[in-house]
């Protein structure tokens, strides 16, 4: 059962109108801030769909839904989004991982023994001994 102290408190003083519009000011800077991030404007432009597996995103989710360069350079943003897919966590890191041996000097195999080749092939005379019967 509710008491008597359940909903919000009011504060103890009056509120100071100075201090109240300089909250007020930064939050709408830090907003604007975060819109002119090319996440956000990929946000904006694209659907909140992984570009991959197609799985769908909301506002609760939305954390888990990455923004790809396509051409894997972070430096090349233009505005009409033409570099960028958004994909889920999971498709951004796959396309990381094949897009690895690509890079020049990474390995993504360090500390994994190499295989060696096989040599012998079993049907190496199948062919001459399919012809002589």
């Amino acid at each position: 059962m509710a008491g008597k102290n359940s909903g919000p408190r009011k504060p103890a003083g009056a509120l100071d109108s100075k201090k109240l519009d300089g909250i007020v000011a930064r939050a709408h800077k830090d907003r604007d801030t975060r819109l002119a991030g090319y996440r956000e404007q990929s946000l904006r432009i694209h659907p909140l769909i992984c570009a991959r597996c197609g799985r769908t995103f909301l506002r609760e989710n939305l954390h888990e839904l990455t923004v790809h360069h396509k051409d894997h350079n972070h430096d090349n943003n233009p505005p009409d989004g033409s570099n960028w897919e958004n994909l889920c966590l999971y498709c951004h890191d796959n396309e990381h991982q094949r897009f690895a041996h690509l890079v020049q000097g990474y390995d993504i195999n360090v500390g994994v023994e190499k295989k060696t080749v096989a040599t012998h092939n079993p049907f190496a005379g199948l062919k001459d001994m399919l012809k002589s019967k």
